[in-house]
């Protein structure tokens, strides 16, 4: 299940991603927003962050104007690891090697077709368990 999230500057973005997900069967829940009318980002990351530490999914897509607020608000969540993508490159890489559980995308940044397919390589390159990357994960997420 996919954790959906954006605020009104991602909000035409999210409708493009949910078009995709349902055009290839892949489970959502949207958690909003569900206009282009002013909100605030920190309250859909935390939904998002919620849902993924809770268990009821299992990666999220949070969008805001940039991706940048809305990745730091998910950032202070633990046991969340958001990326900031604007190419496939790195959305492949932080599934790799950082084992990221939302991806963040801008929505004034980044266009539809090319955030489509950092959606679907984010989606679906699973996490390498290299030992090494696996030690990086476990100090970001120390508290020390």
């Amino acid at each position: 299940m996919i954790a959906l999230g954006c605020d009104h500057g991602g909000f035409e973005l999210k409708q493009e991603i949910i078009q995709y997900l349902e055009e290839k069967e892949i489970p959502y829940k949207d958690f909003g927003c569900d206009s282009t009318k002013s909100v605030d980002y920190p309250i859909y990351a935390r939904k998002v962050g919620r849902a993924i530490q809770n268990g009821e999914c299992e990666k999220g897509i949070l969008i805001c104007g940039t991706g940048i607020g809305i990745s730091i608000a998910a950032n202070k969540m633990k046991g969340i690891r958001a990326a900031l993508c604007t190419d496939c490159f790195s959305a492949e890489a932080t599934r790799q090697h950082n084992d990221a559980n939302v991806l963040a995308l801008g929505g004034r940044v980044v266009g539809t077709g090319l955030a489509l397919k950092i959606v679907d390589t984010f989606l679906n390159t699973e996490f390498s368990h290299d030992e090494r990357h696996e030690r990086r994960i476990r100090l970001i997420e120390s508290e020390e």
